[in-house]
């Protein structure tokens, strides 16, 4: 369960262990550790921020947990799916603790049943996407630190001063399952890239662009879409490095994360030029979210209520501070007209 990690270039080496504790004879994982503080940064995020684009925090608590479950059910599924080895059993195919999730599989099945769990609940969808991309890249920039641990998702041999040796790399690269480029010779003696180093970085350098640029979104949707490219270019470069790639056609090279990548980085510029064109000149105005107490008392109601309150929107701009009052006044005038119309029809 320990590993002895150097990095020769740069002098240091450490001792990791991957249980990171015991609990009733169940040893707990670096791993689901990594990958647990990741989502809990994530959602922190997601509750402080989700006024910002219209989302009321309670509403969207039943979204998030059934986008979390199946995203992470979605990416063991992609990976065993891609896997190029056979497993055993079911209990193999579903043992998570050792590693073994494809990011793809979760981010398409998070934001798939997600989207689904927003249509049920009356979470604007876009909105909580944009939500969802920046926790992506928190949950990302963590968990890739579960790979440091397990000793995995590394890349091909390198001189540069941060290569990475261990048993741990040494015996995989000397097994049958090693994908690298055509002409690539791999030494298992030497120090390797530390690819889960460099995505976890990418992913903290895209969240602080994004971070900067959440008051300048021109519409719903746009920082998803910014999300799909930053990720995808990044994914591209650093899975050609990747010795332990999932291939989609092994014969000429083609891996599954660099094809998914691309297709990420493509569609997403076209669809930011498109509209962004289309909405040039148009500031961006988010709706005001309405509670879950309020909402649960207007479908009780039979027919509409009666509101003639004002400012219902904000600029999306508009500092924190300003979205917290306004929604707040919005939800106590919208509860006073549920209560006025409750007693007319009574």
């Amino acid at each position: 369960m320990t590993n002895l990690v150097q990095f020769p270039g740069l002098g240091l080496s450490f001792q990791l262990n991957r249980v990171a504790f015991t609990i009733g004879g169940v040893s707990i994982y670096w791993y689901g550790v990594c990958i647990a503080v990741g989502l809990c940064l994530a959602l922190v995020f997601a509750f402080r921020h989700s006024i910002e684009f219209g989302v009321d925090p309670d509403s969207m608590v039943d979204v998030i947990l059934i986008g979390v479950v199946l995203g992470i059910i979605s990416a063991r599924a992609y990976y065993v799916a891609m896997a190029p080895f056979k497993y055993e059993s079911i209990w193999e195919m579903i043992a998570i603790r050792d590693g073994g999730l494809a990011i793809y599989g979760g981010i398409i099945g998070g934001f798939l049943f997600g989207g689904l769990a927003c249509k049920w609940r009356g979470v604007p969808v876009l909105p909580m996407f944009d939500l969802t991309a920046m926790g992506f890249l928190i949950g990302q920039g963590c968990g890739r630190w579960g790979n440091f641990f397990n000793q995995e998702a590394f890349g091909c041999n390198t001189t540069l001063p941060w290569g990475m040796y261990s048993e741990a790399t040494r015996a995989y690269l000397m097994s049958s399952t090693v994908t690298v480029p055509k002409g690539v010779v791999i030494d298992p003696n030497l120090p390797v890239h530390p690819t889960f180093l460099y995505e976890s970085i990418w992913c903290f350098v895209g969240f602080f662009l994004l971070f900067r640029y959440i008051k300048k979104r021109k519409f719903n949707g746009d920082i998803t879409l910014r999300y799909l490219v930053w990720y995808g270019a990044g994914r591209f470069w650093i899975e050609g490095l990747r010795t332990d790639s999932l291939m989609l056609v092994p014969s000429i090279g083609l891996r599954v994360s660099q094809l998914v990548a691309g297709i990420a980085v493509v569609a997403g510029i076209a669809a930011e030029v498109y509209f962004t064109r289309k909405c040039k000149g148009k500031p961006l105005l988010v709706p005001l979210a309405l509670n879950a107490e309020n909402k649960a008392a207007k479908k009780k109601l039979d027919g509409p209520i009666s509101f003639a309150g004002k400012d219902t929107q904000l600029l999306a701009s508009s500092p924190r501070k300003l979205f917290l009052e306004k929604t707040e006044a919005y939800n106590a005038q919208v509860k006073a007209a549920i209560e006025q119309t409750g007693q007319k029809k009574a």
